[in-house]
């Protein structure tokens, strides 16, 4: 007989797996413990090597130097910086001293940076002396004209009144900022009780992690994350991986975001394999270089970094049969770039995830054996202790193959947005069901594939059509790179299909060449009206399109053309 489970788009994931009551800090103390001498973090640009115990001592260090300069349980810290060694200690440092880590964009500037601080009435903020153009140093000296005459650990701040100590990463800072190199000192006995007296009365339900959407929808919040979350997600992600303790996983993607932090430095250390930091910020050679000088066994990416390798002129130059697995994730990946990574880059075991931040973040994801079409045309399986469904518009669950919105809960989900209930309540409903605004199926075999946002629907004269079929069937084009569909202003129709194009390096391409290879091959009403051929698109870090801003940027063009016709 058929249940309802089997009949209805509804999945959970069933497993012999419990799920662990631990902290953050936890992680690295039994890592440590189980394997002092294992190396856990190569950052080859820095000319760091820490073995897991080596990175123990580093962030009990700075935990005790955060917890003597007054800092208590549930203070918040923000970490704006690149990826570096320094990162990863602070995290650690700040589960150990139980603070709430405030993940801040390398990328940001002043005006989004104090979107942050005063949302999260941050207490310290760690820094980055400087990123490519941004000098950080200046940019908080501009904002915080108090910094330069604080006494060190009691600024006193008119833009940020609950600010009191900045720390610039290196070995030496501006006035009114700590270094944090004087915190790589052995910590006091005074400060070494006050840690122990922390973890005696930390929980792994105290919210640790604060993550700023990555704002496709142009509206960044601030996602709260328990140390329950991040720690079970991060190990379930790396069971479908494989990992073990000989295991050298490659992170080029932002430790700022949960692909760097989550999928990929506290994924590793859950099985005590060691964290490899490329670069500071995303560079395809020198993660080409990291691989094969550090027999990297796993790379994490999104498919414009996979393809940025692939691409490389100097590809061919470096042995890269020391990879097997890692993860792909972010974006709809074509499937010609997953043959090449399996194929050239010899990842056959690369496995796809599907998740949100608010869900700490993975809900689906392959495994190692999945055929190579389940591993582009779906995001996998449900992951363990994770409830999905797909509902219609009446919050109806659909059968099975039956598109609609994918709704997630379970353990994963979020505690809420930061000091906002209202648009907490939003997303979240009163059954704890996350409403992740994407369009998905769910399969008879409970593979999940994501058809597009709910919000990127285009709706012509009637149809509604899917923008990510059209982009999958574009990528068969040879001169197609990447591509984005999205719907623009239509007089007759309301809206109309409008393709932007990144061509291959080289390649040539006219809008009717476009035209001419869709007709007679996808209906009618989904042939492009409208072909722009583009340089580059507005991601997020993840690598997501942010397909509200080409959206504007085309409603700017269409409202000239427009007006010139007046």
């Amino acid at each position: 007989m058929t249940t309802r489970d089997q009949a209805s788009s509804y999945v959970h994931g069933a497993s012999s797996t419990v799920l662990r009551f631990c902290t953050t800090d936890d992680v690295l103390r039994e890592a440590a413990a189980s394997g002092p001498d294992r190396p856990a973090l190569i950052a080859p640009f820095q000319r760091v090597r820490y073995s897991f115990s080596q990175l123990d001592a580093e962030a009990e260090r700075v935990a005790a130097g955060l917890v003597e300069l007054g800092l208590t349980p549930g203070d918040r810290l923000g970490l704006w910086a690149p990826n570096c060694a320094e990162w990863l200690v602070t995290m650690f440092a700040a589960a150990r001293a139980g603070l709430i880590l405030v993940n801040i964009n390398p990328a940001y500037r002043a005006t989004e940076l104090e979107v942050v601080m005063r949302t999260c009435e941050c207490q310290a903020l760690i820094f980055a002396e400087a990123v490519k153009t941004s000098n950080y140093a200046e940019m908080l000296g501009e904002m915080i004209p108090e910094m330069a005459t604080a006494e060190l650990g009691h600024l006193s701040s008119a833009r940020f009144p609950s600010l009191r100590i900045l720390i610039q990463l290196g070995d030496r800072a501006p006035d009114g900022c700590f270094s944090f190199e004087s915190f790589r000192r052995s910590p006091s006995a005074t400060a070494v009780k006050r840690l122990l007296a922390i973890r005696q009365a930390g929980q792994p339900d105290d919210p640790f992690n604060i993550q700023f959407t990555s704002g496709t929808s142009g509206t960044p919040k601030g996602v709260t994350l328990t140390h329950f979350s991040l720690v079970n997600n991060a190990r379930f992600v790396g069971e479908r991986m494989r990992l073990t303790d000989a295991d050298r996983l490659c992170i080029p993607v932002p430790m700022y975001h949960c692909f760097g932090m989550v999928l990929g430095a506290l994924a590793a250390m859950s099985y005590g394999a060691a964290c490899v930091f490329p670069a500071a910020l995303f560079d395809p050679l020198s993660v080409l270089q990291a691989i094969e000088s550090e027999r990297c066994t796993a790379l994490h990416g999104v498919p414009t970094m996979f393809i940025a390798e692939l691409s490389h002129p100097r590809f061919a130059e470096f042995n890269l049969g020391c990879l097997r697995t890692g993860i792909m994730a972010g974006a709809p990946c074509p499937i010609s770039t997953m043959r090449q990574v399996v194929e050239h880059m010899h990842m056959t075991e690369v496995t796809i995830c599907y998740g949100m931040t608010e869900t700490s973040p993975v809900s689906f994801q392959t495994t190692p054996d999945d055929s190579l079409e389940h591993r582009v045309g779906t995001v996998g399986t449900i992951h363990p202790h994770v409830e999905a469904k797909v509902v219609d518009s009446r919050g109806q669950v659909v059968a099975r193959g039956v598109p609609g919105e994918l709704l997630t809960r379970g353990y994963s989900v979020m505690q809420g947005y930061w000091n906002d209930p209202g648009r907490t309540a939003e997303v979240v409903d009163c059954s704890g069901w996350m409403h992740t605004g994407d369009i998905a199926t769910i399969d008879k075999d409970g593979y999940c594939r994501i058809v597009g946002r709910s919000k990127d629907m285009i709706i012509r004269g009637g149809e509604n059509i899917s923008p990510r079929e059209i982009e999958e069937f574009l990528y068969q084009h040879p001169c197609v790179r990447e591509v984005a569909v999205v719907g623009v202003p239509d007089d007759k129709f309301g809206e109309a299909v409008c393709a932007c194009i990144i061509l291959h390096q080289g390649a040539t391409c006219g809008e009717e060449e476009i035209r001419d290879f869709c007709r007679n091959k996808i209906a009618h009403y989904k042939i492009p009206r409208h072909v722009r051929f583009v340089d580059d698109f507005p991601l997020t870090v993840t690598g997501k399109v942010q397909k509200y801003l080409i959206r504007q940027r085309l409603e700017v063009e269409f409202s000239a053309v427009e007006h010139r016709r007046v």
